[in-house]
C-alpha cells in the first residue's frame, strides 16, 4: 500500500504548480536568514577579500534602491510570463484536447521558473527590511546583496530558458513525444518482472481451482466512492488473500469508471467477508478524478488518439500531425505485439490460486489505437493508407493468431470504410493495394489461421 500511495502522493505533487516553488521559497527564506546571519556576524571583509570585485560594495541608498528594483521586476516577469503562459494553454488545449493540460501541469520546468522568480523576489523583500540607512544604525548586508545580484542574474538565465521552452513545448512534435514517453513508461510497468511472478507456468485458465459454486457463494465488494481507478495495489491484495486464505476475482481495472456501489470484485469465501476485510481491499483501490498513465496504458493510446482525430477534424485540418501520433501508436503497439501479456491469474508462494484479474488484452488495445482514427479519417486518403501500412508492420511483430486477427479484422474494417468515403477511384485503388500487402504480410505467418 506504501507504494501505491506514493505513486498517488507523487502524481499529485508533480500535477501542482504550488509545491515547488513553495519549496523553492522556502530555501529562499532559509538563505535569507544565512546570509543576513553572515553579514551581522562582520563575515564582509574576508569574503569580499576571496571575491574581490563580485562582492556589492555600495552604500545603504543603493541598496535600498537596488533591492526595491529587483523586487518589483522580479513579481513582474513572473505575471507577465505566466499570463502568457496561460494563452499558450488555452491554445495547446483547444488543438490538442484538454487532456494535455496535465502534461503541461507536471512539467517541471513551468514550475521551476515559477520558483525562481518567487523566490528571488521573497528573498530580496527579507533582505530589504533590514538595511538600515541611519547613521547611528548603518546597516548594509553587502553579502546578502551580493547573493541577491546572483538570484537576479539566475532569474534572468531562467526567463531565456522559459522563453525557449514555453515555445517549444506548444510544438505537437514535443506534446506526442511527451505522451509516448508515458505510453513506453506503462508497458514497462504492465511487463514488469514484479507483476508477471510466478504467472509463467499458469498462462492457462486453472477451472480445475476456481471453486464450482464461486460466482453464487462468493461475495461482492463495492466502491466505497466514485472515481477513476488511478492504480491498484496487487501485492496488497495478495497479502489480504494469502492470509485469509481467499480466492478474489476483480471487476475492474485501472483506467475504468467506479460509482459509489458498483462491484468491484468478488471475493470466496463470501462468508469471511466483514466490515474490517471490505475496508482493507478498498484501500488497495486509488481512485480519483481523472485517469493517469501509471497503471493505464489505455490512457496514454487515448491521448495520442484524440489528438489525431482532432488533427483530422475539418476546424484544425493537421493531418501531418495525425500521422506522427499513427507512427507513435505503431512504435507502442509494435512493442506490445512482441510481449507476453501477463496472465489474469495470480498465484502465492505456494502455488495456490489467489487473485484473478481483468488485464488488458492486446485485441482490446488495438481497439483502442485504431477505431476512432479509421473512423474519423475515413474520407482522408493520407490517414486510410496509412493505418493500413501500420498494420502491416505491426503484423511483423506479432506472433499469435488472435493477435494477427485483431489486425486482419481492423483492415477489412478500414478496406470497407475507404470504399464508401473515397470519391476518387485512383485513390481506392492505393488503399486496395495497402490492403493487400496487410493480407500478405498477416497470411505469411505459419501461426495464422486464415479461417479465423
Amino acid at each position: 500500500m506504501r507504494k501505491i500511495n506514493q505513486i498517488k502522493i507523487r502524481e499529485t505533487l508533480s500535477s501542482s504548480y504550488w509545491y515547488v516553488p513553495t519549496l523553492m521559497t522556502g530555501i529562499a527564506i532559509a538563505l535569507a536568514f544565512a546570509t543576513l546571519t553572515l553579514d551581522r556576524a562582520g563575515k564582509y571583509e574576508s569574503i569580499e577579500k576571496l571575491g574581490r570585485g563580485w562582492v556589492y560594495t555600495g552604500g545603504a541608498e543603493g541598496a535600498l534602491t537596488l533591492l526595491s528594483t529587483i523586487a518589483n521586476s522580479m513579481i513582474t516577469v513572473a505575471v507577465t510570463a505566466f499570463s502568457i503562459t496561460l494563452v499558450a494553454l488555452s491554445l495547446a488545449s483547444q488543438q490538442f484536447g484538454p487532456r494535455v493540460l496535465r502534461n503541461f501541469m507536471q512539467d517541471k520546468s513551468y514550475q521551476f521558473v515559477l520558483g525562481t522568480f518567487t523566490a528571488t523576489f521573497i528573498y530580496c523583500l527579507l533582505v530589504l527590511r533590514t538595511v538600515d540607512s541611519d547613521q547611528q544604525k548603518l546597516f548594509v548586508p553587502h553579502i546578502s546583496l551580493t547573493v541577491a545580484l546572483l538570484l537576479t542574474l539566475a532569474s534572468i538565465g531562467m526567463l531565456i530558458y522559459f522563453i525557449h521552452h514555453a515555445v517549444t513545448s506548444i510544438h505537437a512534435w514535443h506534446i506526442i513525444r511527451k505522451i509516448s514517453s508515458e505510453l513506453n513508461t506503462s508497458i514497462d510497468y504492465l511487463f514488469s518482472e514484479r507483476l508477471g511472478d510466478g504467472m509463467s507456468k499458469y498462462k492457462q485458465q486453472p477451472s480445475e481451482e476456481i471453486p464450482s459454486r464461486f460466482s453464487h457463494e462468493a461475495s461482492t465488494i463495492s466502491a466505497a466512492y466514485s472515481g477513476y481507478i488511478q492504480a491498484i495495489d496487487y501485492k496488497r491484495l495478495m497479502k489480504i488473500a494469502k492470509s485469509k486464505n481467499l480466492l478474489m476475482r476483480l471487476k475492474k481495472r485501472p483506467g475504468k469508471f467506479v460509482v459509489q456501489g458498483t462491484e468491484l470484485m468478488m471475493v470466496w469465501p463470501g462468508e469471511l467477508v466483514n466490515q474490517k476485510l471490505i475496508k482493507q481491499i478498498n484501500n488497495t483501490f486509488i481512485l480519483g478524478g481523472e485517469r493517469t498513465p501509471s497503471q493505464d496504458v489505455e490512457f496514454s493510446i487515448r491521448q495520442l488518439v484524440e489528438i489525431a482525430i482532432r488533427a483530422i477534424s475539418p476546424a484544425v485540418n493537421d493531418p501531418f500531425t495525425a500521422l506522427r501520433c499513427i507512427d507513435q501508436l505503431c512504435v507502442a503497439l509494435c512493442r506490445l505485439a512482441e510481449k507476453d501479456f501477463p496472465s489474469p491469474y495470480r498465484y502465492d508462494e505456494d502455488k495456490n490460486l489467489r487473485l484473478i484479474t481483468n488485464p488488458v488484452t492486446f485485441a482490446g488495445l488495438i481497439d483502442d489505437a485504431f477505431h476512432q482514427i479509421r473512423q474519423y479519417g475515413r474520407q482522408d486518403v493520407a490517414i486510410t493508407i496509412h493505418l493500413l501500412e501500420v498494420i502491416a508492420i505491426i503484423a511483423e511483430h506479432t506472433h499469435n493468431n488472435s493477435d494477427r486477427a485483431a489486425l486482419l479484422r481492423h483492415a477489412n474494417m478500414i478496406q470497407r470504410g475507404s470504399q464508401e468515403g473515397l470519391p476518387e477511384e485512383l485513390d481506392r485503388k492505393d488503399v486496395d493495394t495497402r490492403y493487400q500487402k496487410v493480407q500478405k504480410t498477416l497470411s505469411s505467418s505459419e501461426y495464422f489461421d486464415h479461417a479465423g
